[in-house]
């Protein structure tokens, strides 16, 4: 164990430096710039993190996309454009108790389509549904856990920031990752939409008194939907890159609060503030996980992990076990940002390796593992105590849930999603299908 002693004592102090509440990106970048030092890594390894900073984050175009989806998602919140759709989605679904469950599940799949944004998602949802949820007669852990896990699509159904991410780190098509994707995001709304109607088996219907004719709710949704279809679908149909969609879909918003009058100056310029801060936070913890993953695979961190995992059995199944297993309960304590970019340039080399008998290879078998990841990292959002979903909606309906109601309500949407993780193992074709 002596020669695993440095990589060891450097996952320990980054780890203890995460909890300890310091910002990730200085934990990172300062773990990586101490253990230079105490090893025998030349000086001139500095050199190496320098171009690495600059080829892997600072020069890859890919990444504009980042700032472009969450400006297209801001825009369509801060003008209420996203509101407007929620609220004719409800008044259409919502004559009955299933109708009214399923509604918000509708919601949060448009919400996840259109901004991607999981905060966003789940206090729109939290402020506008669940009040109608409980007057249908759910009950409080159940309204609780349905708006959480109807916000966190938001981070897996295209286009996601997530998906981009880790197609960066794992070296694969983005527009491959997004049409991987859909299947999974589908799967995961069918068997949240069979636990509503079971759940509203014995509610009362709600009144249909508030129907909305067709035209309007064509006017409603009618524009976001052509937004959705034109970003999603060209880069899926492979008539742009993600960041060329993504230009157009930040147009294309800003456009859409144009026709609905809510266009401001003021709402433009917040949104582009937010977008500057929320960017400048990815990409800080992005300049600091490349310093990270280079230090500490130099240090034999990568001979670490592949020895662990082999421990257990080298069977592939068996390690691909043990990877979702770390990945699962990390995700109770840490961000899916910082599991993505810490574990992937270590565990994507190790996957690939691997025969699964399933007849993926390649980037095909880089895919499949990247939405199992991305699925398994969505709970990462419900999970307690750090769950930020479940931050999200304890702060948006503080006087309606107390924290005992969220924590009851998100477990049977975590043990669903754990089912569809073992379906998409199981079952790869749900994934590479549209590949």
């Amino acid at each position: 164990m002596s020669e695993f002693a440095l990589p060891l004592a450097m996952a320990g102090l980054t780890m203890a430096g995460i909890l300890a509440g310091y910002r990730v990106g200085m934990v990172l970048a300062g773990s990586a710039a101490i253990f230079i030092l105490v090893s025998d890594l030349p000086i001139a390894f500095f050199n190496l993190l320098t171009s690495r900073i600059y080829a892997n984050v600072l020069s890859n175009w890919l990444l504009v996309a980042i700032p472009m989806f969450i400006f297209m998602g801001l825009i369509l919140e801060l003008s209420g454009v996203a509101e407007r759709s929620l609220r004719a989605v409800q008044r259409v679904f919502g004559g009955s108790a299933a109708g009214m469950g399923i509604s918000v599940l509708l919601i949060g799949v448009l919400l996840a389509a259109s901004s991607g944004i999981v905060g966003a998602s789940v206090v729109l949802l939290a402020l506008l549904a669940l009040p109608r949820l409980q007057e249908a007669g759910y009950d409080k852990p159940t309204s609780a856990g349905l708006v959480a896990a109807s916000g966190t699509l938001a981070i897996l159904i295209p286009p996601s920031v997530m998906l981009i991410i880790l197609g960066d780190q794992l070296q694969t098509s983005v527009p491959d990752m997004f049409a991987g994707a859909i299947g999974p995001g589908l799967l995961l709304v069918a068997a949240y939409s069979g636990l509503v109607a079971w759940r509203a088996r014995t509610l009362k219907p709600a009144s249909r008194a508030d129907r909305m004719p067709a035209w309007r709710l064509l006017l409603d949704l009618g524009p976001l939907l052509a937004l959705v279809v034109s970003v999603l679908g060209s880069i899926v149909a492979g008539l742009a890159t993600p960041t060329e969609a993504s230009g157009l879909g930040a147009f294309g918003a800003i456009l859409i609060t144009v026709l609905y009058r809510s266009f401001s100056l003021a709402m433009l310029m917040q949104a582009a503030r937010q977008t500057v801060v929320t960017t400048a936070m990815v990409l800080f913890v992005m300049i600091g996980a490349t310093c990270f993953s280079a230090v500490f695979k130099g240090i034999g961190g990568d001979d670490l992990v592949e020895a662990g995992l082999l421990a257990f059995g080298d069977g592939p199944y068996m390690i691909l076990a043990l990877v979702m297993g770390a990945i699962f309960l990390l995700g109770f304590f840490l961000d899916w940002l910082e599991i993505t970019l810490i574990l992937m340039p270590i565990f994507a080399p190790i996957v690939a390796g691997l025969d699964f008998g399933n007849a993926l290879s390649g980037e095909a078998l880089l895919v499949w593992f990247g939405i199992l990841v991305a699925v398994n990292l969505q709970t990462s959002f419900l999970t307690p105590p750090f769950g930020f979903s479940l931050f999200y909606l304890r702060g948006a309906a503080a006087d309606q849930l107390a924290t005992a109601d969220i924590y009851k309500g998100v477990v049977p949407f975590i043990a669903l999603q754990v089912l569809v993780l073992a379906l998409l193992i199981v079952f790869p074709g749900l994934i590479t299908g549209l590949i």
